[in-house]
């Protein structure tokens, strides 16, 4: 799933020229991009943990955390 999503976005990226404003390849753009998707659901699922609640993907909560 995130190799497919991380080669639309590489597409994207190359469709719209977008890597010539830094010199910067495709591809290690969309890692780039794909690094921060990484660590924001990280920090989320430790914010979730420090409050003890669960989710769901429409933000209603659930009860506490899972383990």
């Amino acid at each position: 799933m995130k190799t497919k999503l991380a080669d639309e976005i590489r597409d994207a990226i190359n469709r719209v020229s977008r890597e010539n404003n830094s010199n910067t390849p495709d591809y290690i753009l969309a890692n780039y991009l794909m690094g921060c998707l990484d660590a924001f659901e990280a920090a989320v699922n430790q914010r979730d943990k420090w409050y003890d609640v669960t989710l769901s993907p429409l933000g209603k909560h659930f009860g506490p955390a899972k383990d």
